[in-house]
């Protein structure tokens, strides 16, 4: 049979990347880089599997008008570098917790933890990252689609925690059943949907409802959680937990929303700020000022209820919203626990929100130190990987340091809420939870964004100072740019400290935990 010719210009004309041949002809012009850059001396005809890893993420390759452009494979050849299959753990050190690395135990993860993983990693790989990238890029509210397959597997339920409410449910196909249940499996859920999630994209798959739910769980009549949550957890109504005002945010008790009494009504006119999914929400779990003080109703959207979305430095798929109670007439049934005891209601809230965030951030912490392990090891410079470099070394060694501290004090606090009923974690754990969130925000952006540290050292008064970032050094002109190699790192650098702000501000927290202690501090403690 006769062979096929090529001519000289044509073999010059295709590259070799991780042992697949590819034909640029008809691409050259399309490339953003120039075709000057395809077919210099260096690529054309040659293998440039370490040329394309040092300009372009892998998934580049794995888009269909790229796929198309391969014609074949080099003889004896086998491909090395793959995507992860869903539910794969990532071999590179640190990407993975301890617990799910192999060789690693754990006092706190069974075997049927590890199951779990497996199944939320494949769920969120399969089902929720495609649709994080969109929403990511369009700002639009995630699809009923996604939020209908979560609420088949009941994610949606699992992420209000252990409880009566999953009760009689299939959890992610049967995976585990619900009385065995715990915050090690829910941190699991939070987890693997921050890994494959944007910030704002968290935000966005119904964390407003993480987190208005509780309230009408714990203090909602029967009559009324038998009207809310089932629509709730089935993806059919939306709820967003409506208490920060522009008068007030982490200082609860300076809300000026009101509502009055007027026969079985309340009458509620006010505002409400930083409303996660507020513009979509149809149920606000909203805390109000009455005459014998602060009191929770759930206000159903209706007649004087309008919202408005609120420009954020992350995506508007979340759906912050301003919203405008006017003159609101709520049925008195939809008061949340005692009228006068609102207090209670929310700050008990509080600790399952704010454990939430930091299982969120930590996995997002966590994702990217495996970018920087990554990037800096396939990062060419001077002829040597960029961890040639002993400050790359040391910034690494710093993240590392940072999101181990965080995972092992996240895992000792989650093993104390299984152990205890909600007052007890009311009362012993407010304290270790606002903490661990000040810590796991103020690490966050120390990973993000860096530290200052003084010019010089010697002089105590020096003004000046030099700002060290680490993730964002590591990539340098990448981590400014929202797609390509450093569009995970520009992302985590813009939104990272949300988490320091939402749930409770960061000195506001450090303090929380400082006063719960001297509470109980013993009076004969002497030095």
């Amino acid at each position: 049979m006769a062979l096929k010719e090529y001519t000289i210009e044509e073999v010059e004309k295709w590259i070799v990347i991780d042992s697949k041949v590819y034909n640029l002809t008809k691409f050259a012009n399309l490339h953003p880089g120039g075709a000057n850059i395809l077919f210099a001396e260096s690529v054309a005809g040659k293998d440039a599997t370490q040329l394309f890893f040092g300009l372009h993420r892998q998934e580049v390759l794995l888009k269909p008008q790229y796929t198309r452009l391969q014609i074949g494979k080099i003889a004896g050849q086998e491909e090395t570098i793959r995507p992860l299959a869903p539910g794969e753990l990532s071999e590179v050190p640190y990407a993975e917790p301890t617990w799910l690395s192999r060789g690693y135990y754990s006092p706190y993860y069974t075997e049927g933890h590890r199951k779990f993983q497996v199944a939320a990693r494949k769920f969120f790989m399969e089902v929720v990252q495609p649709e994080s990238v969109r929403c990511e890029e369009s700002g639009k509210r995630i699809s009923q689609e996604v939020v209908d397959k979560m609420s088949e597997a009941n994610i949606i339920a699992m992420r209000l925690g252990p409880g009566k409410h999953l009760h009689g449910r299939t959890l992610l196909g049967g995976v585990v059943k619900p009385e065995e249940f715990d915050y090690f499996h829910e941190g699991i859920i939070h987890a693997e949907l921050a890994r494959v999630s944007s910030r704002a994209v968290v935000d966005g798959l119904l964390a407003g409802l993480v987190i208005g739910v509780p309230p009408i769980l714990n203090y909602g009549s029967p009559e009324l959680v038998a009207k809310v949550i089932p629509d709730a957890i089935s993806g059919k109504k939306f709820v967003a937990l409506a208490i920060s005002e522009a008068f007030a945010g982490s200082d609860v008790g300076g809300l000026q929303t009101t509502a009055v009494r007027d026969g079985d009504y309340w009458v509620v006119t006010g505002t409400k700020k930083w409303i996660t999914n507020g513009t979509f929400a149809d149920y606000f779990t909203t805390g109000c000022k009455t005459e014998t003080g602060f009191t929770v109703l759930l206000i159903e959207r209706g007649p004087g209820v309008t919202t408005k979305q609120i420009k954020t430095g992350y995506s508007s798929v979340a759906g912050t919203a301003y919203i405008t109670f006017d003159k609101v007439r709520v049925p008195v049934s939809h008061t949340l626990g005692k009228v006068g005891n609102g207090m209670q209601v929310i700050l008990s809230n509080f600790n399952h929100e704010r454990w939430m965030v930091i299982a969120c951030s930590i996995s997002a912490q966590r994702l990217i130190v495996e970018e920087c392990l990554k990037w800096s090891s396939q990062r060419m410079v001077f002829g040597k990987p960029l961890t040639s470099q002993a400050v790359i070394r040391a910034k690494l060694a710093a993240m590392i340091s940072r999101v181990e501290a965080c995972q092992n004090w996240y895992e000792s606090v989650t093993f104390q809420m299984n152990q205890m009923n909600y007052n007890e974690m009311s009362n012993k754990l407010a304290g270790p939870i606002g903490l661990l969130k000040q810590f796991v925000s103020r690490t966050a952006r120390e990973t993000a964004e860096g530290q200052e540290y003084p010019s010089d050292v010697s002089s105590r008064h020096s003004k000046l100072a030099i700002f060290c970032a680490d993730a964002t050094q590591i990539f340098g002109g990448r981590a400014l740019t929202t797609t390509g190699m450093g569009k995970l790192i520009e992302n985590y650098h813009r939104t990272s400290g949300f988490d320091a702000i939402l749930a409770g501000a960061e000195d506001v927290l450090g303090d929380l935990g400082v006063r719960q202690a001297l509470k109980k501090m013993p009076r004969n403690a002497r030095l």
